[in-house]
């Protein structure tokens, strides 16, 4: 047996691929692997993006193994530190995450696309929530796709199961970039390392308050955010980071991050 999940490092970055053929499903073992990477990722400093994909040019992940649950595996099993697939539930994950969706991405594994920042697919990306066939619930689609696209198409996708090719999963918004297959991971690297450069505290506060202000009025995550009640802006506004921003625009050159 191979290793389910395999990773690749350079510099700030971190590409986590599933690789469990024939379609990258994910068992109880490889979610729980999946959360000790991301929980890693999350905790060293040094790492800033990752990128997470597929291998193969079919699958980018179908979500959970129907193979290994009928095996034994149950379905309210232990997923492991971040839930199911490694990073929904994962708590103060305040790092940019590329989906570089190379082929079929259903059920958990649209659910994993969409807990990422910034989705890139392939040309050939179909997308999914078939739960309703087999007798279940999409839980984590059902609370988050109804936020992200217009709430009659997150319906229709929930209660029908239907297929949505890249092109129209692209005009609802849930996909950012549309590549031919050989480009995808170029351009997700491309990507990457843009984000790399960028301001890690920054992105951090973004994180937080995006991900705390969905269940708030403007009001109330504003004054969250004027009173520095976010952990990460609290850190950032007392930073070198805030400070070097401010420096770098009137000295007119690009700014050097340290994340601290």
């Amino acid at each position: 047996m191979t290793d389910p999940i395999r990773t690749r490092r350079e510099n700030g970055i971190l590409e986590v691929t599933i690789d469990r053929p024939k379609a990258n499903a994910i068992d109880l073992v490889t979610s729980r692997i999946m959360g000790e990477i991301f929980r890693d990722f999350r905790d060293d400093e040094s790492l800033r993006v990752a990128i997470i994909t597929g291998a193969g040019e079919k699958f980018f992940c179908p979500g959970w193994d129907l193979k290994a649950a009928a095996a034994g595996d149950a379905v309210d099993g232990d997923y492991g530190v971040g839930g199911f697939g490694g990073m929904q539930e994962l708590r103060d994950l305040n790092k940019p995450i590329i989906a570089a969706v190379n082929g079929i991405c259903c059920g958990g594994g649209l659910e994993i696309a969409l807990s990422t920042d910034l989705i890139l697919a392939a040309e050939h990306a179909t997308f999914a929530l078939p739960e309703i066939r087999s007798g279940t619930v999409a839980d984590a689609a059902s609370i988050k796709l109804p936020k992200r696209i217009p709430y009659h198409i997150a319906m229709d996708m929930l209660l029908t199961g239907r297929w949505l090719d890249v092109e129209e999963a692209h005009r609802w918004g849930f996909v950012n970039e549309i590549l031919p297959a050989d480009r995808l991971m170029e351009r997700a690297w491309e990507l990457a390392r843009l984000l790399e450069s960028g301001p890690p505290l920054v992105y951090a506060a973004i994180k937080e308050i995006v991900r705390d202000a969905e269940g708030k009025d403007f009001p109330t995550a504003m004054n969250k955010i004027t009173k520095r009640q976010y952990r990460t802006v609290d850190i950032l506004y007392s930073s070198e980071d805030q400070l070097e921003g401010a420096r770098a625009f009137a000295e007119k050159r690009d700014p050097v991050w340290k994340g601290k």
